[in-house]
């Protein structure tokens, strides 16, 4: 064998090594945003052209974002505790804590996306000040818009709650009431179309745009936004809350142009909640 062909071969197998070096240390390197797919669930609808802002954000970053729509609001923390989706974006903190008790599911919140406040609504009256001795007002007979609906009420003056009652009040939890509201419990989907026949009603907000009340002009107050328990959030399995993916999604829906798409999109009845 010459020399020069001993030396090419030589030549061949260092490069050979060192390219199996190279692929060692890539493999042993940290996974990063750019090496996966992640597939996020979300409900049908509106929200779809929200995640389509979010998508656009995440792949310059090497995140391509797979968006897994559902119809059902049971169906996302199920596929997301099957390992059919990576993350999920459509609940808020009662209801996941709720679903977790229920089913024992191990999924944790990692980043805010919105919030759709309960909102007090009236076609007589322009602002909580003007309602009458007497009004009759409407809320939500199930127990967490009841809740929700009653705490809306004292945190604009018109009743005081028992101490302690949590996110769950009842209207046997009122202890003063000094404009001597009426409260009347009527089903979630009821409350918005009896808006007429009462002074003001507290209705979700999808149930106030499938009433036609115009969301947020006859709206007379509305739940905070900071610090909201109501609030929603991208959420992942629990171990997976610090992945670097987890990061850049996170951040992509945390876009100035992503808040833009919530207000436009929703008609300003959902709000952004980071």
């Amino acid at each position: 064998m010459s020399h020069d062909l001993m030396r090419r071969r030589s030549l061949t197998a260092l490069l050979f090594v060192a390219g199996l070096s190279t692929l060692a240390v890539i493999g042993s390197m940290p996974g990063h945003a750019a090496d996966r797919t992640v597939r996020v669930g979300i409900m049908s609808g509106e929200d779809e052209d929200v995640w389509r802002i979010v998508a656009k954000h995440a792949a310059p970053d090497g995140l391509q974002v797979k968006v897994v729509t559902f119809s059902d609001y049971t169906q996302p923390n199920e596929a997301l505790s099957e390992h059919e989706i990576d993350a999920n974006s459509f609940q808020h903190g009662p209801y996941l804590k709720a679903q977790i008790e229920a089913r024992g599911y191990k999924i944790v919140p990692v980043g805010w996306t919105y919030v759709a406040p309960i909102g007090l609504y009236s076609l007589k009256h322009a602002s909580v000040a003007e309602l009458p001795q007497g009004s009759r007002i409407g809320v939500p007979n199930d127990p967490s818009n009841e809740g929700r609906a009653l705490l809306l009420l004292q945190a604009h003056g018109l009743i005081r709650l028992r101490d302690g009652v949590g996110l769950l009040p009842t209207a046997a939890d009122i202890t003063d009431n000094p404009k001597s509201i009426q409260v009347v419990e009527l089903d979630a989907g009821i409350v918005g179309r009896a808006i007429d026949d009462l002074d003001a009603a507290v209705v979700n907000t999808d149930w106030a745009r499938k009433a036609g009340i115009k969301i947020p002009d006859q709206r007379i107050a509305q739940e905070r936004v900071d610090g909201n328990p109501y609030r929603n959030f991208i959420a992942v399995e629990a171990g997976q809350e610090d992945q670097p993916w987890v990061k850049s999604l996170v951040s992509a829906y945390h876009a100035d142009n992503v808040r833009d798409e919530i207000l436009a999109v929703y008609k300003g009845s959902i709000l952004p909640a980071w």
